[in-house]
């Protein structure tokens, strides 16, 4: 083989050697930053659980305004307000099933 080529292959073998350890380090930042990216698609899909039902934050928000009974009475109003919630759609999915 001539110079060229061997200059080549060696630059070649550099290059993919530099490759490996990048490699390395995206997967290190990966694992590092697997935990706060999991919590940010939860808040993500709290927010669009939120914004898709704006009678429901409504609802709460009249029972935090009227009420005023703190954390516990919030949590046992909101566990209701839930069950309300999950009643009615159930019930008008199997009344729109029967249209």
């Amino acid at each position: 083989m001539n110079e060229q080529m061997l200059a080549v292959m060696h630059g070649r073998g550099e290059l993919l050697a530099k490759i490996a350890v990048q490699r390395e380090q995206l997967a290190e930042a990966g694992t590092r930053w697997q935990t706060p990216l999991a919590l940010a698609d939860q808040c993500l899909a709290i927010v669009r659980f939120l914004r898709s039902r704006p009678v429901l934050v409504a609802g709460v928000a009249v029972l935090l305004i009227i009420r005023r009974r703190g954390l516990m009475g919030l949590a046992r109003y909101g566990v209701l307000a839930w069950r309300g919630y999950r009643y009615f759609t159930a019930a008008s999915g199997k009344l729109s099933s029967r249209l």
